[in-house]
């Protein structure tokens, strides 16, 4: 009787931990479209299948947007080994917020232009490594 209880009481924890992880990971989800990450994977779907002929457009875009649950999964994974749960509902209220929606709306094109910025400044580096040696 006693480990019948037992076996209960572990299956209703697993079962438990079990939701609580799925809703950690629906919220991280939440979270990284609400950061602009879905309009940015759109525009490369659409970017990459820009040569795809007209006729065919339509069948590629539905593939290409069947991929986006499994890169999502991966990408909430890495944010999950970084942050609680705790953490990532701040997030999603942060975004929530007028700051937070201009931040995702910002943040590519800010990101875009500082990669520009950092490519130039690594080449500037670049050369004086070359004068000293």
């Amino acid at each position: 009787m006693k480990k019948l209880l037992f076996a209960c009481l572990f299956l209703v924890a697993i079962a438990t931990q079990a939701q609580e992880s799925s809703d950690f990971k629906t919220e991280t989800i939440e979270f990284i479209k609400l950061t602009g990450a879905g309009a940015a994977f759109d525009g490369a779907i659409a970017q990459i299948g820009y040569s795809v002929p007209e006729a065919n457009k339509e069948a590629y875009t539905k593939e290409a947007m069947a991929t986006l649950d499994a890169l999502y999964d991966k990408i909430a994974d890495l944010y999950m080994e970084e942050f609680t749960q705790s953490e990532i509902k701040e997030l999603v209220a942060f975004y929530h917020t007028d700051l937070g929606k201009k931040l995702a709306t910002k943040q590519l094109s800010l990101t875009q232009k500082a990669m520009m910025f950092g490519q130039s400044w690594g080449m500037e580096v670049g050369q004086i490594a070359q004068k000293h040696n």
